[in-house]
């Protein structure tokens, strides 16, 4: 494995040149040993940022969460039918059962062999982007719905079912691996690129990853009316499979980078992403690091918040008669708060938006909490306005420097 000489990298942490998408530099911090700072912490300045962010997160968790209402009106429908709702029923006291065994090996598990990978080269507007070797991956996912009852439902899914990636990659690699899970709806390889200043990592030496969720980018399914929408499109037990596919298909490019010569694996993801790279670090031993980035971890209580989406969930739930302790516990099937983490407390860093509304900070101080307080970044803006991002970049370059490389 090519080693990184210390002055380059310290060169870029040093960089005061402005990340590709231009951000207000209003410093964070990391967290106390009491978590989040309270609002008289803040400096006048940051409590300016935080309060104005968090307006214009508002409007647009509105936004996002009249999609969603549109999404779950065939499940509202569905729910004026006994059978249907038996079937829900049923449906959460499955994903509950595999939640109180809090074993991640039965609830998620492995792959059974290794993807046969296509890769391609990418658009030159990619390759231009990146300033990279850049190769765009597809294979079919040998996921199986982990509920048998929804196998066949699953199966059916064609587009969501040939799993997508992005792989950039230096002429002499491998090199250790920076992997990105994007956010719900936010599956676009160069609006990620961009907006993690991914060639900033490149250039640190790191191969970097994009995977795409189910549901997502290509994944989505024909005349489905937005990226993501099969994620909240089956109801919670179709989130579920969703979330344990996510898992699955992720691991399988594990397999492929490992069987390709790649030692060292570090895994970041937003939102959704962030959610996602949390569970798969206690799902998945071979992850050398873990950088959640405004992280949900209990997604039915954030949707509580989100008028008119949680108008819905509960209308839903009334027609259905669905018993609010069994859905309570079938949540945690896909939290990773019910799981022990597997990457080492020192590997592990938590990055929060004081501002966000879509993913209140909250979510990623009660994952702090579960994760024995590990490193936990914050900064003083919303879910999409990340200010000071420059810092918290370094601060992921300082933390994955010290093991990523020899």
């Amino acid at each position: 494995m090519p080693n990184v000489e210390s002055d380059v990298v310290s060169q870029l942490i040093d960089d005061e040149q402005a990340p590709p998408i231009p951000v207000p530099d209003v410093a964070g911090a990391d967290a106390s040993p009491r978590g989040l700072p309270r609002r008289v912490d803040l400096t006048l300045r940051q409590r300016l940022i935080v309060d104005s962010s968090a307006i214009a997160d508002l409007a647009l968790r509105t936004s996002i969460a009249s999609l969603l209402s549109a999404t779950m009106v065939p499940s509202v429908a569905g729910a004026l039918r006994r059978s249907a709702g038996r079937r829900e029923q049923e449906h959460l006291r499955f994903y509950a059962e595999l939640a109180a065994a809090k074993d991640p090996q039965r609830a998620f598990p492995a792959p059974m062999e290794l993807p046969r990978v296509s890769s391609r080269p990418a658009n030159p507007v990619a390759e231009w982007s990146a300033r990279a070797n850049v190769r765009n991956l597809r294979f079919d996912s040998g996921f199986t719905a982990v509920n048998p009852a929804l196998r066949d439902q699953c199966a059916g899914f064609v587009r969501n079912n040939i799993v997508h990636a992005q792989h950039w990659r230096h002429h002499d690699g491998p090199r250790p691996t920076l992997c990105l899970i994007h956010g719900f709806m936010g599956s676009a390889y160069l609006f990620n690129g961009l907006f993690f200043s991914l060639p900033w990592f490149y250039r640190a030496g790191y191969d970097v990853l994009l995977y795409t969720l189910p549901f997502h980018g290509r994944r989505a399914e024909k005349f489905s009316p937005f990226s993501g929408h099969g994620y909240f499109a089956h109801g919670f037990s179709g989130f579920a499979e969703a979330m344990a596919q996510a898992v699955h298909d992720f691991r399988s490019l594990i397999d492929y980078l490992e069987y390709t010569g790649v030692d060292r694996i570090a895994l970041t993801g937003m939102s959704l992403g962030g959610y996602t790279s949390a569970l798969i670090a206690s799902v998945d031993d071979r992850i050398q690091a873990v950088i959640p980035n405004v992280p949900v971890v209990t997604p039915d209580r954030t949707v509580d918040e989100w008028f008119p989406a949680n108008m819905m969930v509960a209308l839903r739930d009334r027609l259905a008669g669905t018993d609010s302790e069994l859905a309570a516990l079938a949540t945690m099937y896909s939290s990773p708060l019910n799981y022990r983490p597997l990457v080492p407390k020192d590997r592990r860093l938590i990055i929060a938006g004081l501002g966000d509304r879509l993913a209140p900070p909250q979510q990623a101080e009660l994952l702090w909490k579960h994760w024995n307080h590990c490193a936990f970044h914050w900064f003083p803006g919303n879910h999409v306005l990340h200010v000071s991002q420059p810092d918290y970049l370094r601060r992921m370059t300082r933390f994955l420097g010290e093991f990523m490389f020899d």
